[in-house]
């Protein structure tokens, strides 16, 4: 199913996420902690244990997929999980696209990302997207992710106040 005009797609097939995922995670390679990093970065069981809760979305051209961003609503909140563009892609507004697809969507007073501290082209991004720096990080990655202290100790949450539907 296509929404709109965007090129932007709900993703299903494993293969094609991890793809994407295995590609633009390349990036992280020497940046993020090398006890943190690891090949394939999102092993294929894991993909689909979050495919179980998470909405994967894409964005196409000529039929190949180039990015994916998945949202989860969860608690009182929605968190933006694994956004990639493959490599070749990055940069191109893609991932821009993806977000602002997802952000038409929240119907929670927070969107919440986590992301590396090290990987400042993410936070930028989302900085420039009207996210900012979420004080009680640490809190919020214990309540709202599943991630081990090492990844709580060296991320940070950046965040957005939405507007609630029907406000």
């Amino acid at each position: 199913m296509q929404y709109k005009d965007e090129g932007i797609f709900e993703v299903k097939d494993p293969d094609e996420i991890f793809g994407v995922v295995d590609d633009g995670s390349r990036r992280y390679k020497g940046v993020i902690p090398d006890d943190c990093y690891h090949k394939p970065y999102m092993p294929m069981d894991e993909l689909l244990e979050e495919m179980k809760r998470l909405r994967f979305y894409g964005f196409r051209k000529d039929l190949k997929l180039l990015g994916v961003m998945a949202k989860e609503p969860i608690k009182d909140t929605t968190l933006i999980r694994h956004a990639y563009v493959s490599m070749e892609h990055q940069g191109k507004g893609i991932g821009s696209k993806l977000l602002a697809f997802i952000e038409k969507q929240v119907d929670t007073e927070w969107l919440l990302v986590g992301t590396w501290k090290a990987v400042t082209w993410a936070i930028d991004f989302y900085k420039k997207h009207g996210y900012t720096f979420m004080n009680n990080k640490d809190d919020l990655l214990r309540k709202y992710w599943d991630i081990s202290d090492r990844q709580i100790e060296t991320s940070i949450v950046l965040g957005k106040k939405m507007k609630k539907i029907g406000r």
